[in-house]
């Protein structure tokens, strides 16, 4: 029988639980706000996060999974639609026979810069809400966490 018990936790373990939800939360609407910039041409936020990742030069698609943080199986199924739409192509890897590198078409690079012109335009709506410093110090927090669960088992 599962206990119904409420865990207790220090006073951090309970801020960082809340904190924890409330990125969730954040995720969600993010994505619904990435789908939203991104459906009028035909992409995603999957797509999107994938074609910026291989704007920053030819990676590998475990290499692109590292960066965004996502499955390397989930970047492969998004990479893969990417070449089939002729947004990107894979090349041959000079370090690695079979991971090849996933390397932006010209068309991929326009549709990324569309999107890149549509976000702008939506942050610096949203941003306007919150200052600079509030937000680079809530980046920071949030990196900081991104390194302690990079370095820490999961449970």
């Amino acid at each position: 029988m599962l206990s119904t018990r409420k865990p207790r936790r220090t006073p951090e373990g309970e801020a960082f639980a809340k904190l924890a939800f409330a990125v969730l939360r954040l995720s969600g609407y993010l994505t619904a706000a990435g789908d939203a910039l991104t459906k009028p041409l035909g992409q995603s936020s999957a797509r999107w996060q994938v074609l910026a990742a291989a704007s920053h030069g030819a990676l590998s698609v475990a290499q692109v999974a590292r960066v965004l943080g996502m499955s390397r199986q989930g970047v492969q199924r998004v990479a893969d639609l990417l070449v089939e739409s002729g947004l990107a192509e894979y090349q041959p890897n000079p370090l690695h026979k079979r991971a090849k590198l996933l390397n932006l078409l010209p068309k991929g690079q326009e549709i990324l810069a569309e999107i890149r012109l549509r976000q702008a335009v939506w942050v610096d709506e949203i941003g306007k809400r919150f200052s600079a410093e509030d937000l680079v110090a809530v980046e920071g927090l949030l990196n900081q966490a991104i390194d302690a669960l990079s370095e820490h088992d999961t449970p």
